[in-house]
């Protein structure tokens, strides 16, 4: 049996090492090269799926400035991804691709396989997986911010109330408010972005204490009385203690 000597096994050594670690960068590139691909061949189909009555949901000026000094204070600058104060791991964009990409309608044939996998990585790893960051790059490149907006409204999820799930910001506006979105005001309209965060946690039926504490945070920041501490800061605890 010949023997190999120590120079040709550690350079078959680092050869190995070498495409291992390739192999380690090259993956997750694939799978994002193929999840915006993916995303791009889908939103066509996915929003003509999609039932829209945007007449419910359109937001004034205000409104819509309370929404995002909360939720997204960079939706107007950013390109579907942000690292703004306040902001968090998710914006407007990044929100509205996981409910219409992989929470929205069913896709048949190789789209729908793919959308099956990358709900499934989604559910299993979504504080790692940024697939769904791609799809937001994507969807921002298509879709107006304006159109965005409406359809977040249209869409997010409110909490439940009496067993049911409230979706859209005129749903939850009649539910919890008595009132359509349209005659909504600024204090309403702060009462809404406030439960947007952790609908359930935040439900003002429900958890009237969690509420109330998280209202009065988000008016300290809508007013100027406080700033998040930082991009991860979406909490405000600084803001105003608990008593």
């Amino acid at each position: 049996m010949k023997r190999i000597s120590r120079p040709t096994r550690m350079r078959r050594i680092r050869q190995g090492l070498g495409k291992a670690v390739l192999a380690l960068v090259l993956t997750p590139v694939l799978y994002l090269a193929i999840a915006a691909g993916w995303a791009s061949a889908s939103i066509d189909d996915l929003l003509a799926r999609w039932p829209q009555d945007d007449r419910q949901a359109t937001l004034t000026l205000s409104q819509a400035g309370i929404l995002l000094r909360i939720e997204d204070p960079s939706f107007y600058s950013h390109h579907g991804l942000s690292l703004a104060d306040g902001q968090g791991v998710a914006t407007i964009s990044s929100a509205l691709a996981r409910e219409l990409f992989l929470e929205g309608p069913r896709l048949d044939g190789a789209k729908g396989m793919l959308q099956a996998f990358y709900r499934r990585v989604f559910d299993c790893c979504k504080r790692v997986d940024v697939g769904r960051d791609v799809m937001a790059l994507v969807l921002d490149a298509r879709l107006s911010k304006q159109r965005q907006l409406t359809l977040y409204a249209q869409s997010v999820y409110m909490g439940r109330q009496d067993g049911r799930q409230v979706r859209g910001l005129d749903q939850a506006a009649r539910v919890y408010l008595g009132k359509p979105l349209a005659k909504v005001d600024d204090a309403g309209m702060a009462r809404l972005v406030a439960m947007i965060k952790a609908p359930n946690a935040y439900h003002p039926v429900r958890e009237p204490a969690a509420f109330a504490l998280r209202l009065a945070r988000v008016r300290a920041v809508l007013d100027g009385r406080c700033r998040p501490a930082g991009w991860f800061d979406t909490e405000y605890a600084h803001c105003v203690a608990p008593k």
